[in-house]
């Protein structure tokens, strides 16, 4: 969702990914958007897009479980806590992760994953 909010290379196609297929995230990584948004655009700018992205994806807001997962997955190293909710929705979910951060690509073992800074890519197994 950064990608899209910050209007990187990948933008257009995250774009498509949330207005042609079912798109989860979870409320932690929103959370990091919302973040992200304020700082960089204001609280107006913000509250506007949330509601706009908010209204386009399904927003999973983490249990027990999916705490503990994130947690396991964090633990490995190399991930930001943020980045371990993301792995671990996907997992849940066995769902393909739409990613450009490295630390998330390498993590091809756990979730498939599709590499946004690549051409049009099918998920990894």
């Amino acid at each position: 969702m950064l990608t899209f909010f910050r209007g990187e290379r990948a933008a257009p196609r995250v774009e498509e990914l949330i207005s042609s297929t079912p798109t989860l995230i979870s409320s932690i990584n929103l959370g990091e958007v919302l973040h992200w948004t304020i700082r960089e655009r204001g609280q107006r700018a913000a509250d506007s897009m949330m509601d706009g992205l908010r209204r386009a994806v399904l927003v999973e807001d983490p249990d027990w479980p999916l705490v503990r997962a994130a947690a396991r997955i964090k633990a490995r190293g190399g991930l930001s806590y943020a980045d371990a909710f993301c792995v671990a929705t996907a997992q849940r979910h066995n769902a393909p992760l739409y990613t450009g951060d490295p630390e998330i690509l390498a993590l091809t073992d756990l979730v498939k994953i599709v590499d946004l800074r690549s051409p049009q890519t099918s998920p990894s197994p």
